[in-house]
């Protein structure tokens, strides 16, 4: 148990011859008495300021590692959005290079078709050009031989017949 400024202000010696002088003695141990309680005081006051200050170094650490989480889950949602944002942006590419391939496939499609359909026209159109000559060839060739003459000649005959047997029709009408 501590000593008390009390029990040494009780605190009762025997006596003896030749001991020390009782008012010295007595002087003295005021004086401690009032030194004890000094300290006393001053280590109350001591022990209430480290407590004071074990309260705010609490603070401070509780604070520390309040920030310290924060910080942690901060790094941690930037990572998450820096990854989610990758993951991301690599589906836009791959959609992107998706889209670029269909569309790519797509106009090689129409590009072969139309290929096939002007080997098409060209064969159509030499056909075409190979049967016209052979027709005209074929015309010219009619033109050319005397079976015109004679059928010109006997559609100038059947004019003539026809005007005369109208002429004659109409002599007879009038008469």
């Amino acid at each position: 148990m501590a000593l008390t400024p009390l029990d040494i202000h009780n605190k009762e010696f025997s006596r003896r011859l030749r001991g020390y002088d009782e008012d010295e003695v007595n002087e003295f141990l005021d004086q401690v008495i009032k030194d004890y309680e000094s300290v006393i005081r001053e280590n109350k006051d001591l022990l209430h300021r480290m407590a004071s200050m074990e309260e705010r170094l609490n603070h401070f650490m509780n604070l520390e590692e309040t920030l310290s989480k924060t910080i942690i889950v901060a790094q941690e949602a930037a990572d998450e959005v820096r990854g989610n944002a990758k993951k991301e942006a690599q589906l836009v590419v791959k959609e992107a290079e998706k889209n670029a391939d269909r569309i790519i496939n797509e106009a090689l499609v129409k590009s072969r078709k139309v290929a096939v359909e002007m080997e098409e026209l060209k064969k159509q159109a030499s056909i075409y050009r190979t049967r016209f000559r052979t027709l005209i060839e074929a015309q010219l060739d009619l033109l050319s031989q005397d079976g015109w003459e004679a059928l010109d000649r006997q559609s100038r005959e059947l004019d003539r017949e026809m005007e005369q047997a109208q002429s004659e029709r109409r002599a007879s009408e009038l008469y």
